[in-house]
């Protein structure tokens, strides 16, 4: 045996090859960012045609939806960048889906089909970004 056949395989960067599975966790934590970004912005221009006592009510309450849809799609970026930290604001995004997705549930009419669909991704964006095959993309040793 040779110290050429013996020294380890080096390791691909976390960024470099990823798994579908994190692909896809990314990508629906940045729809899910995505979409607390439109609800923000339509709740501050639906508010200005609205009463103006509460017009400053509304303003801020749509400045505070936008704001937490940029977590999620800071997350989603750091994520298809190989960058450990944004797993953890992603699964929390996801795992706040399920309990709206409850609450919509229940209300029922269309909100049915609608609650259906968030909780699904929030369930599938869980699953994708805690398999192995994305921890390991994640967690893997990397010289340097």
């Amino acid at each position: 045996m040779t110290a050429e056949s013996s020294a380890p395989a080096p390791v691909p960067a976390p960024g470099s090859e990823r798994p579908a599975a994190l692909t896809a966790g990314a990508a629906i934590t940045a729809l899910e960012g995505a979409a607390l970004v439109v609800v923000g912005v339509w709740d501050m221009v639906s508010s200005l045609s609205g009463d103006s006592k509460q017009l400053v009510l509304n303003e801020f309450g749509g400045l505070v939806i936008v704001l937490l849809g940029v977590l999620p799609l800071l997350a989603a970026r750091a994520l298809l960048k190989g960058r450990r930290w944004g797993r953890s604001p992603a699964v929390l995004t996801n795992s706040i889906c399920l309990p709206v997705a409850y609450y919509m549930w229940q209300s029922g009419g269309t909100m049915v089909a609608v609650g259906t669909a968030i909780g699904l991704s929030g369930l599938v964006g869980i699953g994708a970004l805690l398999t192995p095959k994305s921890t390991a993309a994640l967690y893997a040793p990397h010289e340097g």
